[in-house]
């Protein structure tokens, strides 16, 4: 195993147990404990854990705050490129409108659009937008608005006012947290805006997300589950969620 495919798969198993010691992660890998302290120093250098005592978490744990893209794209990454593949299914036809919501996981959708299919896409995502800018088959829109450093993404009054002028045939969203009681939800109050007015928009929408936020709340809710059409989730996800989810109406794909 090169030191790259270590230190992802070292980020992917903090990021899901939350914390562990570098002997563990020495055991885990098979190698010496100063090539993990090595491995973890590059990852904090990146912003995606955190040094601790004796090993390593999350680089949003110890703070609380909202994980950075970095972060939050190497987590959970084998159920996020299926996910993606799944949802490539539901693009529109050639000629189609879509907006891509900002995400690790749309992010990967972007990326396997099919060449040959000829679409206008929306987003607010500065790395979703600079991954299709190339594409001749792609008329890309970006909207304006600030960009947040924490997930690349334009949110704010211009933000909402261009997405309210909008009418497409699907949107695909992403969320920090689904559940039945509270619906889909995010941490912070600008972005749920955007996402609100993105859910808004569409005649199709389409939510992305990996199964362990089901059963998640964040802080604020940015819709309630009849504005949403189906979620497309991995095989993680617990039978009692699918069927709760199904019963309000949602078509559930599994990939």
């Amino acid at each position: 195993m090169y030191a790259e495919e270590r230190q992802q798969a070292i980020a992917d198993l903090v990021a899901a147990r939350g914390r562990l010691s570098v002997n563990a992660l020495a055991e885990q890998y098979d190698v010496t404990t100063e090539t993990v302290r090595r491995d973890l120093s590059t990852l904090e250098r990146a912003g995606i854990v955190r040094r601790v005592h004796g090993g390593a978490v999350p680089a949003g744990a110890l703070a609380g705050l909202e994980p950075k893209v970095a972060d939050r794209d190497l987590a959970h990454s084998d159920r996020k490129d299926r996910i993606a593949a799944q949802a490539v299914q539901l693009l529109p036809p050639t000629g189609g409108t879509v907006i891509l919501d900002a995400g690790t996981t749309t992010a990967r959708l972007a990326m396997m659009v099919p060449r040959e299919l000829q679409l206008t896409v929306v987003t607010h995502a500065v790395p979703i937008a600079a991954r299709l800018a190339g594409s001749p088959s792609i008329r890309l829109h970006l909207l304006p608005g600030r960009v947040r450093p924490t997930t690349h993404a334009a949110v704010g009054e211009d933000t909402v006012a261009a997405l309210d002028l909008l009418r497409v045939d699907v949107a695909f969203v992403g969320t920090n947290g689904l559940s039945v009681a509270h619906g889909l939800t995010t941490p912070d109050h600008a972005e749920a805006a955007v996402k609100r007015a993105i859910v808004a928009s569409a005649r199709l929408t389409v939510v992305l997300v990996d199964s362990s936020k089901i059963g998640r709340e964040q802080t604020v809710r940015f819709a309630d589950l009849h504005d949403i059409d189906v979620v497309v989730t991995d095989s993680g996800v617990e039978r009692d969620d699918v069927e709760a989810l199904e019963r309000c109406g949602i078509e559930v794909v599994v990939a």
